[in-house]
């Protein structure tokens, strides 16, 4: 009989929870034992990680889980940190600068931190920074030898023939439509270097926090940095073309019924004319003019 392959593998569940993000759901993942997006507990989840039926919490020696961790503090990707934390006995890990923040968003305090290319706890995993659609949003990297059907993989040597680098990217793209980068939390320059810096990376997938894998990386990553530029344009061009406050400005750059997402398309303006004022392009005087906006999701 053949030995059982001891290369990890990737895990991706569906968990309903309360988002805008299309679909309704994020996902969690399961990649070398560590479990990103414990959004909400559902059997399904249950299942992939070891935990037993009948919600016994189960010992950290039965359980897929080494470690939890979570790619920013927005409500619909941290719902059941606390729960499988407790059900697995895995340790749980946040940004370094953001302890704080995770700890309010989560209701756990992490038992170690880590930084950009650490590895998080024992597992191989590695964090890459990517803030712009929330100030604390990480990826995840990790080396995979990729199953028939996408979403299953092996490897643990990234130049190994058929090894394919894999992140588990977050908000930071979607396969279809685009992300919200909106005030207060969404820093667009940050949000466009952090594309930037995955589409220079190479990486062979991208699974992102909602909706399927994404195949072809670079592509997409320029067509989201195509849209925000393109967004950015409409801003500016309403800002020169007389509109005086962000009101005016969401309604010239948008120009369409924004009926239940009025609120989103207002702080994403906020979060553009943010921009525009940082790189001297508007008048400094939007400053004052900018008002808060909705945290993105």
């Amino acid at each position: 009989m053949a030995a059982p392959d001891p290369r990890p593998s990737v895990t991706r569940v569906e968990l309903p929870v309360d988002t805008r993000a299309l679909g309704g759901t994020t996902n969690a993942y399961l990649a070398a034992g560590l479990l990103v997006d414990p959004a909400a507990r559902i059997e399904a989840l249950d299942a992939a990680v070891g935990v037993e039926e009948s919600g016994v919490a189960a010992s950290s020696s039965t359980t897929a889980v080494d470690a939890i961790a979570v790619t920013h503090t927005h409500p619909d990707h941290v719902g059941a940190v606390a729960e499988y934390a407790d059900l697995t006995g895995a340790p749980v890990y946040a940004h370094a600068d953001h302890v704080d923040r995770f700890t309010a968003a989560t209701g756990v305090a992490p038992d170690g931190t880590f930084r950009d290319g650490d590895r998080v706890g024992d597992t191989p995993i590695r964090a890459v920074e990517t803030p712009g659609h929330a100030p604390d949003h990480v990826a995840f990297a990790v080396e995979s030898d990729a199953g028939a059907d996408g979403e299953s993989g092996t490897g643990a040597d990234g130049d190994a023939a058929g090894a394919t680098r894999d992140l588990l990217c977050g908000d930071l793209a979607v396969a279809d439509g685009s992300v919200a980068v909106a005030a207060p939390d969404g820093d667009l320059r940050e949000y466009l270097d952090s594309l930037e810096r995955v589409r220079e990376a190479g990486y062979d997938r991208l699974r992102p926090g909602h909706g399927p894998a994404i195949d072809d990386p670079e592509p997409v990553c320029q067509r989201l940095t195509d849209h925000r530029l393109d967004r950015e344009r409409a801003v500016l061009a309403a800002v020169e073309g007389g509109a005086n406050d962000v009101e005016s400005v969401v309604d010239d750059a948008y120009q369409k019924d924004l009926t239940g997402v009025g609120d989103l398309a207002r702080a994403t303006v906020v979060a553009h004319l943010e921009k525009l004022v940082a790189e001297e392009r508007i008048n400094d005087g939007w400053a004052e003019r900018i008002g808060g906006g909705a945290p993105g999701e």
